[in-house]
């Protein structure tokens, strides 16, 4: 009888033994197959710089989650950029792959061919573009509601971290708001004046402040300027009155030169905020800068 019970004894532990082993191999799984599970590693991958930095200040320090740029600070704009086999790894490993959107990233459709599982994360989605021109993050209002944007993806793609980064984007926000206030005396003061641009980005930054944008000549460094553009910009320089030309010193020095040399206009030379660190506050600092560019000179 001793032998017989000892036996059921057994087998009970041995039973109870299984159970719980199986009950936590199963909560394993289970824990392990939730992408939306807070412990969950998630990859995030931006197109380029500005793009980046937006992303950066909505994760903000959040645990397990990485953030890779596919292109280099100092690549600037992405008009005609190839996608390198590093590009392609990187992007192999992302789950999220966020991007300005409006055509600056002519490779789109190699990555979606590639990776058709890929979240992707349009920035611009939400936005009315100047036509052909999606240099959106010039504008500070335009760039708030990109930030919105990319929080939004984030919190749909990773559920268990929504809270986190709707926090963290109004803290951004808040500060481009800010950033907003404190040179909003411009708009009036500016509001109906003339303005020469050498980089169509800065159509944004112009239109945020009320400038009329009375001439645009796209410099970059495949840009060949005739004597007869040449000819044209002195023209509206002089029928409009400008007093004030926005420029990008990388592409548009030789051309600014040549157009102090001919007349009193005053070339100021901007940020695209294309390059740079990955500090977090450098869209704020290079959007500051620029500002303060603008209101110098057109006090001058």
């Amino acid at each position: 009888m001793r032998v017989l019970k000892n036996k059921y004894v057994f087998t009970a532990v041995l039973l109870a033994a299984i159970l719980f082993v199986g009950a936590g191999l199963t909560a394993l799984y289970l824990h392990r197959q939730d992408p939306a599970d807070a412990s969950e590693q998630l990859t995030v991958v931006t197109s380029f710089y500005p793009m980046y930095i937006a992303t950066e200040n909505v994760i903000g320090d959040c645990d397990d989650v990485t953030l890779e740029n596919l292109s280099e600070p100092q690549t600037g704009c992405l008009h005609d950029y190839q996608l390198t086999s590093e590009d392609m790894k990187l992007l192999s490993t992302a789950d999220v792959f966020i991007i300005n959107g409006g055509g600056i990233e002519s490779f789109l459709s190699e990555v979606a061919e590639q990776y058709p599982d890929l979240v992707v994360i349009n920035a611009c989605e939400d936005l009315t573009l100047l036509e052909d021109n999606a240099h959106a993050w010039m504008s500070m209002e335009k760039y708030m509601v990109q930030v919105q944007t990319i929080c939004d993806g984030l919190a749909e793609a990773d559920t268990a971290r929504r809270g986190i980064y709707a926090q963290n984007a109004e803290n951004y926000l808040e500060e481009i708001q800010s950033l907003r206030d404190e040179y909003s005396d411009l708009t009036g003061s500016l509001d109906g004046q003339p303005v020469v641009l050498f980089h169509e980005a800065y159509e944004y930054l112009a239109d945020d402040l009320g400038l009329e944008v009375a001439g645009l000549m796209d410099l970059d460094e495949e840009r060949q300027v005739s004597a007869g553009e040449v000819a044209d910009i002195l023209s509206t320089i002089e029928e409009r009155q400008v007093s004030v030309i926005f420029a990008e010193e990388l592409y548009g020095k030789d051309m600014g030169d040549t157009v102090e040399q001919e007349t009193d206009v005053q070339v100021i030379y901007l940020d695209t905020l294309t390059r740079g660190d990955y500090d977090a506050d450098s869209y704020l600092d290079g959007m500051r800068a620029n500002l303060e560019q603008i209101r110098e000179a057109f006090e001058e």
